[in-house]
């Protein structure tokens, strides 16, 4: 297997992990509202906002931190979403896998 390869399989693992932690990260209700296919799409977009957004090129605070929007991600996943004909989904929603996906990137930062 060469590296490329080995890189898709780990990001594949990646975004399993990240779906699985966003699936035990949401209330019961709200979960029952998505299938895996638009979790896995919703993590998607958000990696994209995060490229296309400039966000990840801020400088960080004191701590480390970078200021995110939560709204912003949330109203750029809801549009595109929206766009690419998955569906109308409810920003309140969508809220919970922004912050269950922050939630998990967290648990990274701390571990370094």
């Amino acid at each position: 297997m060469d590296s490329f390869e080995q890189e898709l399989l780990q990001d594949a693992e990646d975004d399993a992990r990240t779906v699985e932690f966003i699936k035990n990260y949401l209330p019961q209700e709200v979960k029952d509202k998505f299938t895996d296919e638009e979790l896995y799409y919703f993590l998607d977009v958000i990696v994209e906002y995060y490229a296309n957004s400039g966000v990840l090129d801020a400088e960080p605070d004191a701590d480390g931190y970078i200021d995110i929007d939560q709204d912003k991600v949330v109203d750029y996943v809801v549009s595109q979403a929206r766009k690419d004909k998955m569906g109308d989904f409810d920003p309140e929603d969508i809220l919970w896998v922004v912050q269950g996906e922050m939630e998990y990137g967290e648990t990274f930062a701390e571990d370094e």
